[in-house]
């Protein structure tokens, strides 16, 4: 006879078996933790496989003696693949489910991984980056889908951040990886060998990621999409308790019933306005520049008078910085609110531009500069970073969810692609450094976080503490009250 609490405890139980009864009907938590750490791996290469590229473009712009535009090509060409996998990141899950194709990606990973540590032209490099694309717009998409899945409600926004802050873990692990590896050898060895080990330390997260993805099940609610039952609801007691799995088999069931929307539904007053909204907010969270220092971070520095050791080693402190703010940024987005992070950050990000760039024109390379630098970090990573993704998550309607964050998605992907392409060739044309030196890059930038700060004060909604219903409920009266009459 089984004698655990849950069988034993009678309606008199004692007050330590209640506790023991309640947490289990509650569910693992633990389990949940383990499933998220795992779906969070996918996080960790995002971020892992977008920045590798800091540490290795200079040695990698040596080696194969590459133009400003073919050293934005090959910085940026990831971009492509990320907007291609996030547009069929959607579909493909859908169909074959969040865990499959978080194993696609792991594959994708490893392949890009090992293909990028041995090109011998630049063109065998780019298609294998291309590759690594596909896998990181594929993970940027499942892995928050499948933690938000897998979570209860009540502790879903703490699950979810994990994978905002395995995202940022990764780069800061590059960053070290990075500096390590260059360490190993002078100038000549990094620029033939270096920076190929620098990709294929790809491998190794990719390698444990595929490998845990075959210990956790899939998500709950595409098991009861493809007709599923017993084995979601075995899930959902894993993670919710027996006594609530039923009711949540029901709320999955009734919101997959009301789900699907025609492209058509995209463009419908208020669904409409929201989608400009988001889209401009996706857009705007790159053209400010942050993924130029994430990128070009080591380049930036050397040409404020750092040597290369130096430089790899202030990326590391880049990557700090953002993982510490990164914190700060999950720990009050439900407690000061949305707009107000988005706009003290937005400004904070203009006033360190425009300082970065006024240094830039005037070749000054002082430590303040640094400080600039990382204060700049310091105030995307606690605002238009993570924020931008909550305020995604939120503001859209339940049946154009699906479509309008993939819209989003891509339109962010494209915008960083546009970014990272163009910064070495503004940063390299003859016009602009006469006029600029390389300050003109930052000048712009600031003046799209201005836009920021005008979109945000007018046109987003405060949504801290309002329900999904509640937010969709603002767009629908906001399109009602714009209809003609």
């Amino acid at each position: 006879m089984d004698d655990s609490p849950l069988n034993q405890a009678p309606a008199s139980a004692s007050s330590t078996g209640c506790s023991a009864l309640a947490a289990q009907a509650q569910g693992s938590i633990l389990y949940v933790t383990l499933l998220s750490l795992v779906a969070a791996l996918g996080g960790l290469l995002f971020g892992y496989d977008t920045a590798v590229i800091s540490g290795a473009i200079g040695f990698m712009e040596a080696h194969f003696q590459l133009s400003p535009v073919q050293t934005g090509w090959a910085a940026s060409c990831t971009l492509l693949g990320c907007g291609l996998g996030a547009w069929l990141a959607g579909t493909l899950s859908d169909r074959w489910g969040r865990k499959n194709v978080l194993i696609l990606s792991a594959v994708l990973f490893f392949v890009s991984a090992v293909g990028t540590a041995a090109p011998s032209n630049l063109t065998q490099f780019v298609t294998f980056r291309i590759i690594c694309g596909l896998a990181v717009g594929a993970a940027s998409i499942t892995s928050p889908m499948y933690i938000a899945e897998i979570s209860p409600a009540r502790i879903r926004g703490r699950m979810v951040s994990v994978n905002q802050f395995a995202i940022v873990t990764g780069m800061l692990l590059v960053y070290f990886a990075n500096y390590f590896i260059a360490g190993l050898g002078d100038p000549a060895w990094n620029q033939t060998t270096g920076w190929r080990w620098m990709f294929a330390s790809e491998a190794v997260p990719a390698v444990l990621l595929l490998a845990f993805l075959f210990f956790v099940p899939e998500t709950p609610r595409f098991l009861l999409a493809q007709n599923r039952p017993q084995e979601a609801r075995r899930i959902l007691g894993r993670v919710n308790g027996p006594a609530a799995a039923e009711q949540e088999m029901r709320e999955i069931t009734n919101a997959i019933a009301h789900e699907g929307a025609a492209l058509s539904d995209l463009f419908k007053p208020g669904a409409r306005k929201v989608l400009l909204i988001g889209i401009a907010l996706a857009v705007l969270q790159q053209v400010t520049g942050i993924n130029v220092f994430l990128y070009y971070a080591p380049d930036i520095f050397k040409k404020l008078g750092a040597h290369s050791d130096a430089a790899l080693l202030q990326t590391v402190v880049v990557g700090a910085v953002n993982l510490l703010f990164t914190i700060v940024a999950i720990w009050t987005v439900d407690r000061l609110g949305r707009k107000p992070l988005m706009i003290l950050g937005s400004l904070g990000m203009g006033v360190c531009l425009l300082a970065i760039g006024l240094a830039a024109c005037l070749r000054r390379t002082e430590v303040w500069v640094l400080l600039f630098i990382l204060g700049y970090i310091a105030s995307f990573a606690l605002s238009v970073g993570p924020v931008t993704w909550v305020i995604l998550s939120e503001i859209f309607p339940t049946r154009i969810r699906g479509r309008s964050m993939a819209v989003a998605t891509v339109c962010l992907w494209t915008a960083n692609f546009v970014v990272s392409q163009t910064f070495p060739m503004m940063d390299h044309n003859p016009w602009l450094l006469a006029w600029f030196h390389h300050g003109f890059p930052f000048f712009l930038y600031a003046a799209f976080c201005v836009m920021i700060i005008a979109l945000v004060w007018r046109w987003v909604p405060e949504t801290k503490g309002q329900s999904l219903e509640r937010i969709e409920d603002y767009w629908l009266q906001e399109g009602l009250r714009h209809q003609p009459e």
